[in-house]
């Protein structure tokens, strides 16, 4: 506090006078006496010089001080190495920091959004994939890969596997009795969209699958508002499926293992009373209110409005709506009638509930921006 309305260099001096006292006590023990009593001889000179405000001596002391300390120092190895490594490691704990409690990463796996968030869509055609800049700026902009499978010799598919490039990317391989084929794709959206024919033969220059596959919206969940407030009716938010037993069910007889999350639009509070007459949704008694609902009923541009649930699940007859139990939340798939959702599987917990969807941020084509 002595120093604080000091001038700059006497505070600096202060700095250095005790950096120098530091090393000294931590180096007295492998210097020369001659080094230690010439270092104790400069760190007296810039004691006075700071109680002198001698601005000369100091400037000088700190000089000779610096070069002292520097040559007792052992030089660093590799320092400009070990420098970027620690940006590397900051970074990296800042990144797994933020993804954590902040904002965290999510693909949208199905079509179940759509038109609002696209999932992984195939599209089959009969045109050869495009040039390499073309191939390139398609998959910057809409996250775009195409697929170019043509049979070199007679062959028949024996098998897909499935496999990560980069952590990133999908790659299925197409095994076939002589030879083994590479789509820049998921198995399964090969299998639902290029209807693969696993039976017959085909012969050499025959297309297996041609086309391209556009990646699903990749969008950051906000962690942090459902910390200070409660989900809001409307939202589009990310729940976790553990303990969801239709959903674990389902996943079971799929042998995935573990939970997954899944992405929907928020229908119902705790307590709430829903019901469906197709393309409309009710909520305690009157029509849903809001933009992302009024879209989907509006069944334009895409949308189809909401369909009933199935006839032994939830929302299945306009005359029968739904009571919420307390702590548990309604979701709906803005895709109703190709939507895997509560109607099917039930109520979200409330410990499920991650976050809510807040911004697409690739591909930059056509959902690009903040989530409505």
């Amino acid at each position: 506090m002595l120093h604080v309305f000091a001038p700059r260099y006497i505070k600096e001096a202060h700095v250095i006078l005790k950096n120098a006292c530091k090393l000294l006590h931590y180096r007295r023990d492998v210097l020369s006496e001659a080094s230690v009593a010439d270092f104790e001889a400069q760190i007296e000179t810039l004691r006075r010089a700071i109680k002198e405000r001698d601005r000369r001596t100091i400037e000088e002391t700190t000089q000779k001080l610096d070069a002292q300390w520097s040559s007792y120092l052992p030089p660093a190895k590799d320092a400009g190495w070990r420098e970027n490594c620690e940006v590397f490691l900051v970074a990296i704990v800042i990144a797994i920091g933020v993804r954590a409690y902040f904002l965290q990463p999510f693909t949208i796996p199905t079509g179940s959004m759509q038109p609002t968030l696209n999932g992984i869509i195939g599209y089959p055609t009969d045109e050869p994939a495009p040039n390499p800049l073309k191939r390139v700026l398609d998959f910057v902009v809409h996250g775009r890969n195409y697929v170019d499978v043509v049979a070199q010799d007679n062959d028949r598919i024996v098998g897909l596997g499935e496999r990560k490039f980069f952590y990133f990317f999908t790659i299925t391989d197409i095994q076939c009795e002589r030879r083994t084929y590479h789509a820049w794709a998921p198995r399964d959206t090969l299998m639902r969209y290029f209807h693969l024919d696993l039976v017959r033969e085909f012969h050499a220059g025959e297309t297996i699958a041609r086309g391209y596959v556009d990646a699903g919206d990749h969008v950051f969940v906000d962690k942090v508002s459902y910390n200070f407030r409660n989900p809001q009716r409307g939202e589009v938010f990310v729940f976790k499926t553990t303990n969801i037993r239709e959903i674990e069910r389902q996943l079971r007889l799929q042998q995935v293992e573990g939970s997954q999350f899944y992405i929907k639009r928020l229908a119902g509070l705790p307590g709430d009373e829903l019901r469906i007459d197709p393309p409309d949704l009710f909520v305690n008694g009157e029509r849903a209110q809001g933009f992302g609902f009024e879209r989907v009923m509006a069944a334009e541009n895409g949308y189809r409005g909401y369909g009933s649930g199935p006839e032994f699940g939830y929302l299945s007859e306009p005359d029968r709506p739904f009571r919420l139990p307390l702590h548990n939340y309604f979701a709906l798939g803005d895709n109703s009638y190709n939507s895997s959702d509560s109607r099917y599987w039930g109520t979200v917990p409330e410990q499920n509930i991650m976050g809510r969807g807040l911004f697409v941020y690739w591909p930059f084509k056509p959902h690009w921006g903040f989530i409505k």
